[in-house]
């Protein structure tokens, strides 16, 4: 029986921005409305809604707004999650592209730009794409590669 004032989470509810919701924090349980709690923890509740998938959200209400906010609470969490799927500045484009295009539609020339550029912080790459991309690079333009590139492939 939950005390008076406390929200648990409940996995089957699909949570709104103005729903009750009671976590645990270092200073003990503390109850928010879902809304707040985007501010209060944005990692913490995305890390529930999409790894644990213990949190059930609404995509507008809730969802969108998050994953915005992750973006300025924590880039780094922000990046890894998106992936390839970051709007990133890409020679030739006049504005931001899903970084996804070039690696999939011009593999050395997004190397160049992704490694040998300098642009690694720019877009994760999780090891199994990093090697799909050295893969494709060593096929089209063996002498593009680095060698520390090369020893990931062997």
């Amino acid at each position: 029986m939950p005390l008076e004032g406390q929200y648990p989470l409940d996995p089957e509810k699909i949570y709104f921005s103005m729903d009750e919701l009671t976590l645990d924090t270092e200073e003990g349980p503390k109850t928010l409305r879902m809304g707040a709690w985007l501010n209060f923890d944005p990692v913490r509740i995305h890390r529930m809604i999409v790894r644990d998938k213990v949190l059930q959200v609404d995509q507008l209400e809730v969802l969108n707004p998050l994953v915005s906010k992750l973006r300025r609470a924590d880039p780094d969490y922000y990046k890894k999650y998106m992936g390839l799927r970051l709007v990133i500045d890409y020679p030739g484009y006049s504005s931001g592209i899903l970084a996804k295009i070039p690696f999939e539609n011009d593999p050395v020339g997004f190397y160049k730009w992704w490694r040998k550029g300098k642009h690694e912080d720019k877009v994760y790459l999780s090891l199994g794409n990093q090697v799909r991309l050295f893969q494709k690079v060593y096929l089209m333009d063996p002498r593009m590669i680095l060698k520390k590139d090369l020893e990931i492939l062997k």
